[in-house]
């Protein structure tokens, strides 16, 4: 890249997910606050379907609306990545085609970075990520092995314990556990704590969560989660204040950043918790407190807890880090994701600009740090 150009930055959202909607709320945030004098943005979708194709750049297309959720559909042209055709130093990166029957392939240019702003299954989880380190494309966020472990939200929990990371009673009910067995599944499922959460291993977002406060609750619960993910797990509710950490990765090999603690407050007698509706819908349901309201000792511990998390996973770029904080004072780890939603009301975004660091520049840092990242082992 030379200082003659604006880096080129496409802006993927969308995907084959259950998250589809979600991601495309977060490239409608990104999209509005991006600093366009200083980027050349490309946005891209990508069709439930797995087309990528090229799309508008207006924000308001991709915002959550009153009657309907944004969803990407295919067009004709699709879009694909390619090392044929880059021959100067101003095209560094992949080259953007755009192919279509009975046409031509046609260039859209080198690309720089690429911001994958894909929740869930087949964008957050390791293969998008796979996939740009094999095209030799930068990108921000978390790698592969980062990126899959963070989706698991049973091997996310094994990482955590294995480097002394305190996590609450789950149990795992895989798809021929419940196939061969279902009994056996729901026996230990009862031997947690009521209410429990019931969610899809590899999800987020809320999607397809149940709250069960009987044992006669919990099939149901679990035959939903399913319908999602084949692998279930099923966590012990804890009582606690939630609270969570975004966390930045450290410049030049320094240690990660940590913002100041937030905590999340349902105060909306329609949600008994933090579901789909309270984080990206219904703007009055959630209250975001940051600082949270803690003692000094607990904020500069959950803040190093946080930062403990994100290298146990081995992430890199971006993460919020979420905690729950018992009535005993003890700090529990709850996850992490490594692709945070960047809405207008979500938590990561917010809490880095009530640390100091205000949206675009947060962008601006996330995009530094995958211009200066080499891709392959590291």
């Amino acid at each position: 890249m030379t200082s003659s150009r604006k880096p080129r930055i496409a802006v993927l959202f969308g995907g084959r997910s259950s998250e589809h909607a979600v991601s495309c709320v977060t490239a409608a945030g990104v999209l509005e606050a991006i600093d366009k004098d200083k980027y050349d943005v490309v946005p891209i979708g990508i069709s439930r379907q797995g087309q990528w194709s090229l799309m508008s750049g207006d924000p308001k297309q991709w915002s959550l609306r009153s009657e309907t959720l944004p969803e990407v559909t295919g067009s004709e042209e699709t879009i694909t990545l390619s090392a044929v055709g880059i021959t100067s130093e101003a095209d560094s990166g992949q080259e953007l085609v755009a192919t279509a029957p009975d046409r031509l392939p046609r260039s859209l240019g080198g690309i720089d970075v690429v911001m994958p702003l894909l929740h869930g299954p087949f964008g957050e989880d390791g293969t998008l990520q796979g996939l740009l380190e094999m095209a030799n494309v930068r990108y921000v966020g978390a790698g592969v092995l980062a990126s899959a472990v963070g989706m698991d939200k049973h091997f996310m929990k094994v990482v955590f314990e294995s480097v002394g990371l305190r996590v609450g009673p789950y149990e795992v009910i895989t798809d021929r556990q419940w196939q061969n067995d279902a009994g056996a599944c729901l026996k230990r499922a009862n031997q947690l704590s009521f209410p429990v959460f019931v969610k899809p291993a590899r999800a987020g977002s809320s999607m397809g969560i149940s709250r069960v406060t009987t044992a006669e609750g919990l099939r149901a619960a679990i035959e939903l989660a399913r319908e999602l993910d084949p692998k279930v797990v099923v966590e012990a509710g804890i009582e606690g204040r939630e609270i969570e950490v975004a966390v930045l990765q450290g410049r030049n090999g320094q240690d990660p950043r940590t913002s100041l603690p937030g905590e999340i407050d349902v105060h909306d007698d329609q949600h008994d918790w933090y579901d789909f509706e309270a984080k990206y819908v219904d703007g009055t349901a959630a209250k975001l407190s940051c600082p949270a309201d803690l003692p000094s000792d607990v904020s500069t511990e959950v803040r190093s807890l946080a930062a403990e998390g994100f290298d146990a996973v081995g992430a890199e770029g971006l993460s919020r880090v979420d905690f729950f904080y018992t009535p005993s004072g003890t700090l529990i780890i709850n996850e992490i994701n490594t692709m945070p939603g960047f809405t207008p009301i979500s938590m990561y975004p917010q809490m880095w600009a009530k640390s100091g660091l205000p949206y675009t520049e947060l962008i601006d840092e996330l995009i530094h740090l995958a211009l200066t990242r080499k891709t392959g082992l590291r």
